[in-house]
């Protein structure tokens, strides 16, 4: 494939690959903090249904995935992403004015698919320059920095509510898209020339589709990031909840929410650091061996053990673990993305599109459950996954050498 004519410096075009990635963290995160006022509002009869207000945003990111990965292939990455972030923010403006909770959702959905477009696509804009372990390192880095916004996103959030209610984080959520698609369409080039460009044909997509997941690396690595996803979707969909709930901590969450995720931010430097030295699949297959340990053991603490503990050891338990839930999504999503991609470089946006979109919309079907199954305590969660890490860890068996 042809380089492009111009690279921005390494540690600029990390940052701009950050704040894409951002994009759905900053659009999942904040919202957690008005679930409560969400359901109060909306579905006072079910409030475990504001948990779908997350799930239909991953949803609509997982459905506009299948489309935004051919459409840079075929007109480029960066129109592509713009038009996207625009779709996102006229979805953002209807949910802001939202009357139910269906409209609510539906809005969701479409705001999900418009950030499709940043969140794939960048992946497929590194794929460009680089490639193997130098990629996973480069989405190692941007992933440790965008780390620092689910830090904040909560406390950010609680403060637009106490300001402006739950309608506002909408506000919120354009102005960030806005600076982050000024700064693309500013200093970030074009990284596919005209002449790698493939036409948008149905044939030609499906064929390539099957030439894609035709590789057994690509099929392998895709179920376990499904499965990684799937873990995550359900922590972020139940945690606020549990806050609340089990333990009675709604006013602090936004404040645990930001030790959690600055804990957590630890992985992606780790990985960085490790990664090519010791490779993704060995990172990939330690990190799943020790979620199965930490789930298994919080879920039978939870199940047997939990009339005698002290609240305080309860919620320091459920508090440590959680922050090991989302390290794994830092050791295992980025390289599981490199993986996935390193044998399909000559169609990486296509590829890019076909793996995102069926890790995370099966993942959200997935997780939908396991977070609608919440009874009061962590048990189903723990449990889900549990389970969903031991079917990753057995799938990574099947992967081939590097």
């Amino acid at each position: 494939m042809n380089a492009p004519t111009r690279r921005l410096p390494l540690p600029e075009f990390t940052a701009l690959i950050a704040m894409m990635f951002a994009t759905v963290a900053f659009s999942i995160d904040a919202m957690l903090p008005a679930l409560p006022t969400i359901a109060a509002a909306l579905s006072p009869e079910d409030a475990n249904r504001a948990q779908l207000v997350v799930i239909s945003f991953v949803m609509g990111m997982g459905l506009g995935t299948f489309a935004v990965g051919p459409l840079s292939d075929r007109f480029g990455r960066r129109p592509v992403i713009l038009w996207g972030a625009l779709l996102y923010c006229i979805a953002c403006a209807m949910a802001a004015f939202a009357p139910s909770l269906d409209l609510l959702l539906a809005a969701r959905l479409l705001q999900g698919i418009g950030a499709s477009a940043p969140r794939i696509v960048s992946l497929a804009m590194v794929r460009d320059q680089y490639k193997g372990r130098e990629m996973a390192r480069i989405v190692s880095f941007a992933m440790m920095i965008f780390s620092l916004v689910p830090a904040v996103a909560p406390l950010l959030g609680s403060f637009i509510i106490a300001a402006a209610g739950w309608r506002g984080i909408f506000v919120a959520f354009i102005a960030f898209s806005v600076c982050g698609m000024i700064w693309l369409a500013l200093r970030q080039p074009e990284t596919l020339p005209p002449a790698a460009r493939r036409p948008l044909s149905p044939r030609s997509l499906a064929r390539t589709l099957v030439e894609v997941f035709s590789i057994r690396t690509v099929a392998v690595a895709t179920m376990v990031q499904t499965l990684c996803f799937a873990c995550l979707y359900a922590m972020l969909a139940s945690t606020q909840q549990i806050f609340d709930t089990t333990f009675g901590r709604a006013d602090n969450f936004p404040l645990w929410f930001a030790l959690i995720a600055v804990l957590a931010g630890s992985a992606s430097m780790i990985n960085a650091a490790l990664v090519v030295r010791l490779g993704m699949r060995l990172m990939v297959r330690a990190t799943l061996l020790m979620q199965i340990l930490c789930s298994g053991s919080f879920a039978l603490i939870v199940a047997f053990a939990l009339p005698a503990l002290p609240e305080v050891v309860y919620f320091g338990l459920f508090l440590g673990w959680t922050v090991t839930v989302f390290m794994m999504a830092g050791l295992t999503l980025g390289n599981l993305n490199a993986i996935a991609l390193e044998p399909v470089g000559h169609v990486a946006g296509l590829a890019a599109s076909g793996t995102g979109a069926i890790a995370t919309v099966v993942a959200a079907l997935v997780a939908m459950p396991v977070g609608l199954a919440f009874n009061g305590t962590p048990l189903p969660l723990a449990i889900g996954i549990t389970c969903f890490t031991a079917l990753g860890s057995l799938l990574m068996r099947l992967l081939p050498r590097g």
